[in-house]
């Protein structure tokens, strides 16, 4: 780690001693959110009309996707004609940090999707008993295609989303040379499921392109002295179902390396989702994040439950 980092770190301990209220709760706006998503489904007296799996899991922003990329397909399993719910909690843990997520979805007839995510990034040994808060608010809107019962054509389903991304605790994000501490991701994303295609499995491909800024998926901020702009960065997912309520896959995210004081490595994970029932999910997963702050090499466990409707 550079000299320069070092004294960064030190100064924001100063800064960060005393977390503040948003970081030990989440923010009412994020509890009103998931219990609506919860409670408002309860009532109803079925699930929702769309194939088990066809919502995905949820993406650690809070998209319907994988556990690192945002995906095509629209959260929860309402149709055209009906409203789809998923709440989720994620944690994450390379044992020197840890990421909680929790937040849940809307899926408006299986058209658009809005989304929220409070993240939680706890700093660990860097700086002891400080951490720091991100809100995620997305949009997605299906444009074209259906990945499932597009089958006797070509084209996958493809939509367009957004994430517009609020740090709230921008001390040690601002030490680092980060320019903002709000940003907007804008993406396309292109899901295909294929029936029977591998050995007669059902196999899920999906491609996404997204323009941003954020370093560490926002955590320290957005921009840098290195680079302040949106910067297009890839990102994919591949899964098969070795049977309908358990898949396998790997994804693969490319990130920006907008700051000097620490270089940001691009991250991979291998998961395992299972879906013992359409109102909920479990997913666990090995992820490559790389370099973190002021450590090299990070590898985490991940831990994912949804509940949709």
């Amino acid at each position: 780690m550079r000299l320069g980092s070092t004294v960064l770190i030190g100064n924001a301990r100063s800064n960060l001693r005393n977390p503040s209220r948003h970081q030990r709760v989440f923010p009412p706006g994020a509890w009103l959110f998931l219990v609506c998503t919860l409670a408002i489904p309860s009532a109803a007296h079925a699930v929702g009309g769309r194939l088990l799996a066809t919502g995905g899991v949820t993406q650690l922003e809070g998209a319907a996707g994988g556990g690192l990329v945002p995906w095509a397909l629209i959260a929860g399993y309402g149709t055209r004609d009906e409203i789809g719910f998923t709440g989720f909690a994620t944690w994450v843990d390379t044992g020197a940090f840890s990421l909680r997520s929790a937040g849940g979805a809307l899926g408006i007839q299986d058209r658009l999707e809005l989304s929220f995510a409070n993240q939680r990034f706890d700093l660990g040994s860097t700086v002891p008993g400080a951490s720091i808060a991100q809100n995620v608010l997305g949009a997605k809107l299906r444009l074209f295609g259906d990945a499932v019962y597009d089958q006797d054509r070509a084209w996958p389903q493809v939509s367009i989303g957004l994430q517009y991304k609020r740090n709230l605790d921008f001390a040690v994000p601002r030490l680092l040379g980060a320019r903002a501490d709000e940003g907007v991701d804008l993406y396309l994303a292109a899901t295909k499921l294929y029936l029977a295609g591998l050995f007669g499995r059902n196999v899920l491909l999906n491609a996404t392109v997204r323009a941003t800024r954020a370093n560490q998926f926002g955590i320290l901020g957005f921009g840098g002295d290195r680079h302040a702009g949106h910067r297009p960065q890839f990102e994919g997912s591949a899964a098969v179902f070795l049977r309908d309520d358990l898949a396998l896959g790997v994804e693969g995210r490319t990130r920006p390396d907008n700051l000097r004081a620490f270089e940001e490595n691009d991250t991979f994970d291998v998961f395992a989702a299972w879906l013992p029932h359409k109102r909920c999910a479990v997913t666990v997963a090995y992820v490559h994040l790389g370099r973190i702050a002021d450590r090299t090499r990070q590898d985490a466990l991940y831990l994912s439950g949804q509940i949709s409707f």
